[in-house]
């Protein structure tokens, strides 16, 4: 009867562990491993980070400069489901390794003009200072893009190795899934 009642306290405090760790990663932070060279210098393939969701909890904006972690599906909607499948413990528990989460750097948010001209950045005409970008943009990158309401453009930091909003389009408000914060 002492071992059933140990057991079971043992097995409660495992089952409290695995919901409390279950809320934290859905609602509140994070880990995250960069997969790939799209946000070299800043950040480096493999190098692992904690992302923060409150902003995706909250459903707030990121400010311009902001790292965020993305959903790049951007043509399906996304529901509290997709934000529970998408934990740590639940991705380790059905071996599950997705690659549809980028992380990029936020350029435009709703109603910003940007557009790029001679390898530079413009966001409402004015050029944007950059010092985090790996090399300049090939000349023949150029485009013009009004960002909708409800949605952000991103741009990796090696920009003539990135898949981005240039590709992928605008970013759904729902799609940022976090933002960096170590």
């Amino acid at each position: 009867m002492i071992l059933f009642r140990k057991i079971r306290s043992w097995i409660s405090s495992l089952a409290i562990a695995c919901i409390l760790s279950l809320i934290i990663g859905v609602f509140v932070i994070q880990p995250y491993r960069v997969d790939g060279h799209s946000m070299d210098p800043t950040l480096h393939d493999r190098q692992r980070l904690l992302v923060s969701k409150l902003s995706h909890t909250f459903s707030y904006y990121p400010d311009y400069g902001d790292i965020v972690i993305i959903d790049s599906r951007v043509d399906r909607k996304r529901g509290f489901v997709d934000d529970v499948l998408e934990n740590p413990l639940i991705q380790l528990l059905t071996n599950k390794d997705d690659r549809a989460f980028y992380v990029k750097r936020v350029i435009g948010k709703p109603g910003d003009v940007l557009e790029i001209k001679a390898g530079n950045v413009y966001r409402n005409g004015e050029p944007l200072d950059e010092p985090y970008i790996k090399e300049a943009m090939n000349n023949y990158t150029v485009g013009r893009w009004e960002v909708p309401a409800n949605h952000i453009f991103v741009m990796g930091d090696n920009r003539n190795h990135s898949e981005d909003s240039r590709a992928i389009g605008f970013i759904p408000l729902n799609h940022v899934i976090g933002k960096k914060v170590l």
